[in-house]
This record gives C-alpha cells, sequence and structure tokens, in this order.
C-alpha cells in the first residue's frame, strides 16, 4: 500500500467493494436506521387520538364556561395533537431509506419535528401570556361549575395519555417532547380545577387568567428545554454523554496511531453518534491494525456504531483543519 493512500474514509462493512474491508462480525455499520420501536409508534398514534378528541371538549367547554384557563389548555392540546402527528410522521420518515439525495436517510427530520414542537409551545405560551392581560383589563364571568368538570375529565385523559408516553422510549427526542407537552397539560388542567374551585367559594375572576399565565409560564421552561435540545443537533453539536477529550485520547492510546488531526463528533439524532477522524499511524503496514483496534475501541468504550477514518502515514497528508484538529477546545 502507498504511504499517500487517502482511500480510507469508509466504515469497514461498506456495501462496496474496497480492499480494506474488514469482517462484519465486528459490527460495523452503516445502518442509520432509528431507534424507533414499533411499541413507541402505537403509543404516540393513541395518545394524539386521546388528545384530539378530548380537545374538542375543551374547546366547547372553555366556551361555555368563558373559563381562559380551559380554552389555554385546548390551545395545548390542539398544539400537543399537532406534535403528536408531526412525531408519527417523523417515525415515518425517519424509517425511510437513505437515497441518492439523502445518503443519511431521513433520521434528522426527527430532530426537525421536535425544534417545531418547541416552536409551537412558544406559540401558545405567548397567545395565553397576551390573553391573561386582556382579562385582567376587560373581565369577564366564568361559570365555575361546567369549567371544573371539564378541567377534570382533561386532568384523567392527560393522566392517561402521560401513562401512555412515559411507558415508550425516553431517549427518543420527538417521544420526549410530546411527553413535555402533556406535562404542560396536566398542569393547565390542574390550574383550570384550582381556579374553579376559587371563582365558586369567593366569586374572584382574576383567579382565572392568573392561574393560566402561571401554566404558560411553566409551558415556556418545557419549550426551552426541547429547544436547547434539538437544536444543539440541528446546529452538529456533539451529543449529550459524549466527551470528545477522551475520545482523542482514546484514539491516541490506540498502538500504532502517532497522532490525530481533525476530529469530529456529531450525531443525526441525539441518540446516534458519529465520528470522523484523521489518523497518523506510523509506517503503512500498521493500517489494517489500526483500524481494527481503532473501530472496536469506539464501539465498546463509546458505543460509536458509524465512524470514519482516514488514516494517513504523515501530519495532514490529505489537508483538512489540520491546526484547528490537532487540540480539542472546551
Amino acid at each position: 500500500m502507498a504511504s499517500h493512500d487517502h482511500s480510507h474514509h469508509v466504515s469497514p462493512d461498506d456495501p462496496h467493494d474496497h480492499s480494506h474491508d474488514h469482517d462484519h462480525s465486528h459490527g460495523h455499520s452503516h445502518d442509520h436506521a432509528p431507534t424507533v420501536t414499533t411499541d413507541s409508534v402505537k403509543r404516540v398514534r393513541l395518545a394524539m387520538i386521546l388528545t384530539a378528541g378530548f380537545m374538542l371538549a375543551e374547546v366547547a367547554g372553555g366556551w361555555i364556561s368563558g373559563s381562559l384557563a380551559l380554552l389555554a389548555d385546548a390551545g395545548h392540546m390542539f398544539s400537543d395533537s399537532f406534535s403528536l402527528g408531526l412525531a408519527l410522521f417523523a417515525f415515518y420518515m425517519g424509517d425511510k431509506a437513505p437515497d441518492k439525495l439523502r445518503t443519511f436517510g431521513y433520521q434528522r427530520f426527527q430532530v426537525l419535528a421536535a425544534f417545531v414542537n418547541g416552536l409551537t409551545l412558544l406559540a401558545i405560551a405567548a397567545w395565553i401570556f397576551i390573553a391573561a392581560i386582556q382579562r385582567f383589563t376587560q373581565p369577564v364571568d366564568v361559570l365555575a361549575g361546567p369549567m371544573m368538570v371539564v378541567a377534570i375529565l382533561g386532568l384523567m385523559i392527560n393522566l392517561v395519555v402521560f401513562k401512555i408516553l412515559h411507558g415508550g422510549d425516553q431517549e427518543n427526542l420527538n417521544l420526549r417532547g410530546a411527553m413535555l407537552h402533556v406535562i404542560g397539560d396536566l398542569l393547565g388542567s390542574v390550574a383550570a380545577i384550582v381556579a374553579s374551585v376559587v371563582i365558586m367559594l369567593t366569586g374572584w375572576m382574576p383567579i382565572d387568567p392568573l392561574l393560566s399565565m402561571l401554566a404558560a409560564a411553566l409551558i415556556l421552561r418545557a419549550a426551552w428545554k426541547i429547544l436547547r435540545r434539538s437544536s444543539h443537533t440541528l446546529l452538529e453539536g456533539t451529543p449529550e454523554g459524549v466527551d470528545v477529550g477522551q475520545i482523542r485520547q482514546a484514539l491516541l492510546d490506540v498502538e500504532g496511531v502517532k497522532s490525530l488531526h481533525d476530529i469530529h463528533v456529531w450525531g443525526l439524532t441525539p441518540q446516534d453518534p458519529l465520528l470522523s477522524v484523521h489518523l497518523v499511524i506510523e509506517a503503512p503496514e500498521l493500517h489494517d491494525g489500526v483500524i481494527e483496534r481503532a473501530y472496536d475501541m469506539l464501539q465498546t468504550r463509546f458505543d460509536i456504531q458509524h465512524a470514519t477514518l482516514q488514516v494517513e502515514t504523515r501530519d495532514c497528508l490529505t489537508g483538512g483543519e489540520c491546526n484547528h484538529g490537532m487540540v480539542v477546545h472546551p
């Protein structure tokens, strides 16, 4: 093998014929099929049906009773129905095979859907705040009896939906996003129940928009969490729990590796870390052994199933961000 061979930049199980392919028993895989189980899909579908169904009841109950808390919760449940439907669509898209235009497939669509869910939460919270402020300046009489009945039913439905989603894969970003929506609904139902009790006992109407604003603040917190995580992934950020410095040192400790540069770690989804790096080896004849040991170490120590290793015999032989890749900055 020539000392400047540039062909070593694919995983060992690449479906094409390369002279450096290794036995597939090592488990190096290009398979980027999403870790979405059939059980998770069923759970999201059932949750969507229950949420969309009761949303109509809350809209009617909020309109009849004049309760902003109920209408706000109905708006949030509409957002839930939308987000759950989007999650189902994301599961379907993520299961599609890679093609010539999208060689990684459609897994990233799940993250994009989660980002949209977070934006939807922000919009719902903003609407609740605006409507609550208007209620303070223009009070509306609320029928506490119908409000309480609908709020209690809503709480029961939300508890059922939460239990359904909580039993699914908590590492899936869309499932987590959907569950955060439901938590917001639970808080909305509790706020509506408390508001109805206060109105029945004291007749103090401002409690309705006041508790609506409290629920909106909690919704904003949930939105921030899902937006922060999804945007980090969309920006090719290092997946949670992955220490690039540790990976770099572990690669340098592989027998035969002299130095490395251009190390990048990112993920199609937060659960699917990917790595690419240029390894500088001491001698051309060490190539196959270094590849073997490096892949096995990445899989066993860091659970990185897909890595692209470019092997070189001189520093920065093929160019790249050599000056920036030698040291990992915090």
